[in-house]
């Protein structure tokens, strides 16, 4: 009890001490000789490693120098003050805590850019302030972005790897990502974007957030409180997906583009707002039919057809039943049904799908015709294959192998007799099995007639014999 009592009286006394130097500076104009003597101060409490006494001090330093409005003598004395011998981590941290505080109230950029610089400085490679660096670079990176140096402030994001740090909020380390993300696609490094990108896990913004946070047990790091303009779970699930959205358009793969939108069609607030959900339903649709044929595209087709909200848009629902329907799509009146809707895309979310799109979409047609045409026919002469898409047998020809080269279709073309053969050629293994299970099938059939030929025969017989 006397050892607090004689502790509260040195940090009462060191209080009275800070506000008179600080008089002194501020009242008096004696900045440097009011900074000496805290200086002074800092040294004996650092060496009897007074954590408390030290840290009131350091920050006392820093609020005289912001006080004065020397912006140069306070990045002079964070600079000291971090390189003082046997510097204790705590008083590091307050330090570097609260001059960023002032970063926002400097006078001008010049002043900004130096103070956050020099703060960097002080906390590069020391893991007690690895979150006050990464916001700090994050700051100086959207400096660098308004001034028009997007790569030199993408390559300031990419030298911090937040995903390591253990005290950092989940929502702050997925902003910082996507933030790094983002960049990447600015500056069109599609490749470092993916890799950045690859850092979230997807699951993690499905997470039940209503459930109230475990208190951390005795040795566990304690998460720090995100700062409050860093969006909520929701908003970067919906920042990942557009930024997604960005990065597959780059390589036209549609399917992904539309899986993105489909986890944006997902979140509450979307799926509450039609205003918001029909512009991202009408994209899932019309990225669907613009996607390869592939299983999980037709997954994802006849799952987008239960949807009952797909009723409020019918000619969207009816555009979705042409490619599930096992029937030949006429081109020209297909589009003339569907060219104003394309054309108004441009004014939705998501912008115009482009010419590229218009041109793939009719690629997909071509290639659903030739689908439904091998479910129907076994033989088919070109002529007549071509005849059935309203295209030359040049074109059509040509349609074929690229399905048969993707392996969308199995088919084989003889040039010569002009004949297309939609059936899969069987080698002698496969025909002896198929032959087999014929005949087992056929014994199977003999022995279970026989079987109820003889229990009819029992039936008679024991009907004969009551009689």
């Amino acid at each position: 009890m006397e050892e607090e009592h004689n502790k509260s009286g040195v940090l009462d006394a060191l209080d009275s001490d800070i506000a008179e130097h600080k008089k002194i500076a501020l009242q008096e104009g004696k900045l440097d000789f009011a900074i000496n003597n805290l200086l002074d101060i800092e040294k004996q409490l650092r060496l009897l490693a007074d954590v408390s006494g030290t840290r009131k001090v350091v920050v006392a330093i820093v609020q005289l120098c912001y006080e004065a409005r020397a912006w140069k003598t306070l990045s002079e004395q964070i600079t000291l003050l971090s390189k003082k011998r046997g510097q204790l981590k705590q008083a590091v941290t307050a330090m570097v805590q609260q001059a960023m505080q002032y970063i926002d109230e400097t006078p001008d950029l010049d002043t900004r850019i130096e103070l956050i610089k020099t703060l960097n400085n002080v906390s590069a490679g020391k893991i007690y302030v690895e979150i006050e660096r990464a916001r700090l670079v994050r700051k100086l990176a959207k400096i660098k972005e308004e001034q028009g140096l997007t790569a030199e402030a993408a390559d300031l994001m990419q030298e911090v790897a937040v995903e390591t740090f253990g005290v950092m909020a989940k929502t702050e380390k997925i902003a910082f990502i996507l933030e790094q993300v983002r960049l990447c696609l600015d500056r069109k490094d599609y490749m470092r974007a993916q890799i950045l990108s690859r850092k979230i896990n997807p699951k993690g913004f499905d997470a039940d957030t209503s459930k109230e946070k475990k208190k951390p047990k005795e040795g566990d790091n304690v998460v720090e409180e995100p700062p409050p303009e860093i969006p909520s779970i929701l908003e970067l699930k919906r920042i990942y997906y557009e930024l997604m959205i960005r990065y597959h358009s780059h390589s036209d793969d549609y399917l992904e583009i539309c899986r993105s939108y489909k986890s944006i069609y997902e979140i509450p607030s979307v799926k509450e707002d039609q205003s918001q959900w029909i512009p991202v339903l009408r994209k899932i649709c019309w990225y669907l039919v613009l996607s390869p044929y592939d299983p999980m595209q037709s997954s994802l087709l006849n799952a987008t057809l239960e949807d009952k909200k797909l009723a409020e848009i019918p000619k969207f629902r009816a555009l979705l039943k042409h490619f599930v329907t096992m029937e030949v799509i006429q081109w020209v009146p297909f589009w003339e049904t569907y060219q104003i809707e394309f054309g108004q895309e441009k004014n939705m979310l998501g912008g115009f799908l482009g010419d590229k799109a218009a041109e793939d979409l009719r690629q997909r047609v071509i290639e659903h015709n030739i689908l439904v045409v091998s479910k129907y026919y076994s033989r088919i002469t070109l002529a007549r294959l071509a005849e059935l898409l309203c295209l030359s047998v040049q074109e059509t020809e040509k349609h074929l192998s690229d399905m048969v080269v993707l392996k969308t279709l199995v088919a084989k073309v003889d040039r010569p007799a002009g004949i297309v053969c939609f059936k899969a050629a069987q080698d002698s293994n496969e025909i002896l099995n198929s032959w087999s299970v014929n005949i087992e099938k056929l014994l199977e059939l003999v022995e279970k007639s026989c079987h109820q030929i003889h229990k009819e025969t029992m039936v008679h017989k024991a009907a004969l014999k009551v009689q």
